[in-house]
Order: structure tokens, then sequence, then C-alpha cells
């Protein structure tokens, strides 16, 4: 996490520097001889994104008191490896679900009435996906 840190911070740092640097040609151009917004604020915000994720690992990293495996040297594969959890492997219902919720944006972009069926579908997937161990082939 430590070398994650490092990174953020080196990507903030360039980002501000970039944003003030593109904020100065632009000026100096004698094409605009003014501040091009667009670019020096994504710049800027951009700097600012990787200063927050920084901040935030490193103040995770110094409250955890450990080094994640990948920090270490001296550390095994199976150090690395733990159990994430139960994932279904025949189970179709996240690919209803994600046709559910592209239909529900499809909807929120194109016409409400098409964000109806999405949610009905987004419903039933989610409704068969958390019952799918309690009936047929793989029922407990």
């Amino acid at each position: 996490m430590k070398a994650n840190v490092v990174l953020f911070w080196i990507i903030a740092v360039f980002c501000f520097l970039l944003a003030g640097v593109y904020t100065f040609w632009s000026l100096v151009d004698p094409f605009h001889g003014y501040v091009e917004w667009v670019g020096t604020v994504a710049l800027t915000l951009s700097g600012a994104l990787g200063a927050f994720l920084a901040f935030y690992l490193g103040r995770v990293h110094k409250q955890q008191g450990a080094e994640l495996p990948e920090d270490t040297l001296t550390a095994n594969i199976d150090d690395g490896d733990p159990e994430i959890g139960f994932f279904s492997p025949w189970s179709w219902w996240p690919i209803i679900l994600a046709g559910g919720g592209a239909l529900v944006m499809l909807g929120l972009a194109v016409g409400i009435w098409i964000a109806f069926g999405g949610v009905a579908l987004t419903v039933i997937a989610i409704t068969g996906w958390t019952y799918e161990y309690y009936r047929g082939y793989h029922a407990r």
C-alpha cells in the first residue's frame, strides 16, 4: 500500500504542475491570450483526485498497522489469496440483472417508458439471484 500512496502523490503533484504549465501556456499563446478553463479545471481536479486518494490510502496504511503481502519481499503467493466470497458458477441471473440495469439507463437517456420495463426486469433478476439456491437443481 505504501507504493500506492507514493504513486498517487506523484500523480497529484504532476497534475498540479501540469495545470500550472497549461494555464501559463494558454496565457502566453498569441492566438488565445486568455485562460483556457476546460483543460485547467480538468488538470486541477485530476490532481485533487490523486491527492485525495493518496491521503486516504496513507491514513488507512497508518491505521492498519501492518503491511500488505504485496509490499513485503518475503510474502508467499498464498498470503495474498484470501477468501473473497461465494460466486454462483452456473448462474444466468447476473446477465439478466445487467440487461435490466442497461434498460434502466437506456430509459433514462431515451424515454422513461423503457426504464419501467428495466426496473421490473431488475427486480425479477435480483429476486431470482437471491433465491437461486432455494429451488431447483442447486437447492440446499
